[in-house]
């Protein structure tokens, strides 16, 4: 799955949906630094499947229909790399069953 890691993520994130066989890039690798949630999304549609972070308005802020591209929020505290670590099983759980245009929470706070 082509996931794209949010700007509001620490960049190593990516290295463990990567060790589970996700192609994943930053926001920042991929070139969309600086763009707002609904730009961000409106890109990013053409060539990732999922948007993941951390950003719980999202969902409330953000209308994903019509779109090939799903957002995977995990509920962490803080974006901290090890507040961030013990939600990444669910969060690789949700990523099997997650649909295009759907918003999916993984962990709890």
């Amino acid at each position: 799955m082509r996931l794209l890691i949010d700007e509001c993520l620490p960049n190593r994130v990516k290295f463990l949906f990567v060790e589970a066989g996700h192609d994943c890039q930053t926001v920042r690798e991929a070139g969309f630094s600086g763009k707002e949630n609904g730009e961000l999304l409106a890109v990013a549609d053409k060539k990732f499947d999922v948007l993941l972070t951390i950003d719980k308005n999202i969902r409330h802020q953000q209308n994903l229909a019509g779109k090939k591209i799903a957002v995977l929020i995990i509920r962490s505290i803080s974006s901290d790399l090890e507040d961030i670590r013990p939600h990444i099983p669910d969060a690789l759980a949700a990523l099997r069953t997650i649909q295009p245009s759907q918003f999916v929470e993984a962990g709890t706070p």
